[in-house]
């Protein structure tokens, strides 16, 4: 069973109440926060405050790699785009997506040589291979489905989104954004970077629609891929939304408590 949809607006409201984003920075350590969970769901050990020091000074973090940093860098680039997309109410389209990824991708990605040629993931480039869901995994979609796949996606993303910011309804937009993250990831276009776009387009959504943005804890990583795997498995939205709704009060909940704690 979702979420009971009362409890989840109650938590909204409490939350709005304390005021969390007129406060100095709120925006800017939430997102913060968001690129370094993403990124470390993918493996980075990047620390809020190593991203901090990173964006804000310039300054390295000891002792991690390259590769992470620039992940971080290029995740935080991309998510700064999409906010100015969403600002203008820019309609999804396979371009708009391709454009995001290219700026996820930008320093990690290259050319990858496929059945069906040659590909850049650093430009944005649609998967020309086929890929498994790890060892033993189900294989996703064949790449040949993939752009018509897309172009569906798009479409369908922006009939509902524009009825709900017609006819704005903050539970129901919170939903769309789940199922946005979730169909996108299960059709897996690119060859990497995947997971943190579907969170991205998640997030897209949430701020075009002026929602406070969710993000997945790098500490419940599994529970995120369990709920992934099953609501494939099952065919239905269901499981994920369900973990998705749960997670974002838990998040909200524990801002509040963290506040109360410290107004005390």
């Amino acid at each position: 069973m979702i979420m009971n949809k009362q409890v989840f607006l109650d938590i909204l409201e409490e939350h709005g109440k304390l005021g969390f984003q007129e406060q100095i920075d709120y925006d800017k350590f939430c997102l913060y926060s968001i690129v370094t969970h993403s990124t470390a769901i993918e493996g980075s050990t990047m620390t809020e405050i190593d991203n901090q020091l990173l964006f804000d000074e310039g300054i390295s973090a000891k002792g991690k790699s390259i590769v992470e940093q620039n992940m971080n860098l290029d995740l935080k680039a991309a998510y700064e785009r999409s906010m100015e997309l969403a600002r203008t109410h820019t309609p999804f389209s396979v371009g708009v997506l391709k454009h995001l990824s290219s700026l996820v991708m930008r320093r990690t990605g290259g050319v990858v040589n496929g059945m069906g040629g040659s590909f850049d993931s650093s430009r944005g480039d649609l998967r020309l291979v086929n890929v498994t869901a790890g060892a033993g995994g189900k294989t996703y979609l064949n790449y040949l489905k993939v752009p018509q796949r897309l172009a569906v996606f798009c479409r369908e993303m922006n009939e509902r989104r524009e009825q709900l910011l017609k006819q704005p309804d903050v539970y129901e937009q919170y939903k769309l954004s789940f199922d946005a993250h979730l169909n996108l990831v299960t059709i897996h276009p690119w060859v990497d970077g995947n997971g943190r776009m579907s969170r991205l387009v998640m997030n897209h959504l949430q701020n075009e629609f002026g929602l406070i943005p969710s993000k997945v804890l790098k500490e419940d990583k599994g529970e995120y891929l369990k709920s992934l795997i099953l609501s494939k498995e099952k065919e239905s939205e269901v499981p994920f939304r369900e973990f998705m709704f749960e997670e974002h009060a838990g998040n909200l909940r524990q801002e509040i408590e963290n506040y109360k704690m410290s107004m005390e």
